[in-house]
């Protein structure tokens, strides 16, 4: 029965709801194979999936765990970046949105590949508990409006049996997976209201606009399925976002944003998704959120409600700092930066200790890149480009990050 189901994928015919149920459930108990299952997804990934098939994969999973809900449901707002080079927007947004008193639940994970991920980020800070169970969560929100942990055992186990075996595959690539997966994360976490930072570009898991789009369309299509609001907002990934790429700091970063001591790209980044992620919460319009927004920051109320957070998670800021030595990168020759190439920025920072090729990697909580310059700055020969973090001896080639004329 398996076997036949696999070879439907294949044929591109279109699974009932009962054989979709029988094959996800197949692997959950064990009588699906890890080499069935990597079959099945490798078909997937090649012809798509039905809409239809889309939710019954959504419901599935959702079936699989528990989920969560919350009196404060009707304000829940979540947000969710497809991923960056330098994006430590949830840093910033997380307690922007929490100090408008709009309770914020964010499941985070690790990050695989050039960079770290939002829960990376938050364990470079000493002290900072990223484990917390429902009953955690439930009475954080209902005291701080606010938490951000890593994702628990009991929210869509067969997304994270699944995943594991799609890193390893070749598969993690599939557009309707990918929604599938996403959404219902989202849908369990007890939010019903999501703002979706769609980056493409390449310092993005997409590369094109287009992709991004599709994607975008299909989650849309799964948050009308379960009765959701979401709005999508498209981010070109060409360059970093913000100036640091590395785990502390980026966390450094954006605490200098909730200050109010930057107010560049990253500041604009994150007024915008706040700005959306309020206007959805309280039915306001989107400039009356903007207002909300940059009266919490400039009064300095979300970097507090920041501080609030990371203590009740164990978190000491008093101890953040970057232990790594500095090495100072300066530009070759005087000219105009044409480019920064994101992928290479993140290359370079991974190298240098900031990212992992496997989840059993150790991270380096210090290390990474820091840009002192932006595409089209006029820069002198000798001048600092950027300042490389690493406790390692050797320097990765930086030769391709910047395009100079």
């Amino acid at each position: 029965m398996f076997v036949e189901i696999i070879d439907k994928v294949r044929r591109k015919e279109i699974l009932s709801k009962e054989e979709i149920e029988l094959f996800l459930q197949g692997y959950m108990n064990g009588s699906v194979q890890e080499y069935q299952m990597s079959a099945f997804l490798m078909a997937i990934c090649c012809n798509g999936l039905s809409k239809e098939e889309v939710f019954a994969f959504v419901e599935c999973y959702l079936q699989s765990g528990i989920q969560l809900s919350f009196s404060q449901e009707e304000f829940l707002v979540d947000k969710h970046s497809t991923g960056g080079v330098g994006d430590k927007t949830t840093l910033i947004l997380a307690p922007i949105v929490a100090a408008l008193d709009i309770p914020v639940i964010k499941m985070s994970g690790r990050g695989l590949g050039l960079t770290g991920g939002t829960i990376d980020k938050l364990e470079s800070i000493p002290g900072y508990q990223v484990e917390r169970n429902l009953e955690e969560i439930k009475q954080q929100v209902f005291q701080i409006g606010l938490v951000v942990c890593s994702a628990t055992d009991e929210i869509t186990p067969l997304d994270k049996k699944t995943y594991a075996l799609r890193d390893v595959t070749g598969t993690v690539s599939s557009i309707p997976l990918i929604a599938i997966s996403i959404m219902s994360k989202k849908i369990a976490g007890g939010a019903k209201k999501f703002v979706f930072d769609m980056k493409y570009g390449e310092g993005a898991f997409l590369k094109e606009k287009e992709e991004a789009e599709h994607l975008a369309s299909l989650m849309l299509e799964i948050a009308n399925q379960y009765h959701c609001q979401a709005d999508f907002i498209y981010s070109d990934m060409s360059h970093p976002l913000g100036n640091a790429v590395g785990n502390r700091l980026e966390v450094l970063e954006a605490i200098s944003v909730l200050k109010g001591d930057e107010k560049g790209e990253l500041y604009e980044k994150c007024v915008l998704l706040a700005s959306h992620m309020v206007a959805l919460s309280k039915k306001c319009s989107l400039k009356e959120a903007e207002k909300q927004v940059k009266e919490v920051l400039e009064s300095r109320k979300a970097f507090e409600k920041f501080k609030e957070w990371i203590s009740y998670q164990g978190g000491k800021l008093e101890l953040l700092q970057i232990e790594d030595p500095k090495i100072s990168y300066v530009a070759p020759f005087s000219g105009t930066i044409r480019k920064i190439h994101a992928k290479e920025i993140a290359m370079v920072s991974k190298e240098l200790g900031a990212g992992r090729d496997s989840l059993f990697d150790e991270i380096d909580p210090s290390s990474g890149v820091y840009l002192h310059v932006k595409e089209g700055d006029h820069v002198q020969k000798g001048q600092i480009l950027m300042d490389l973090y690493t406790a390692k001896k050797e320097i990765p080639k930086i030769d391709f990050c910047f395009e100079i004329d």
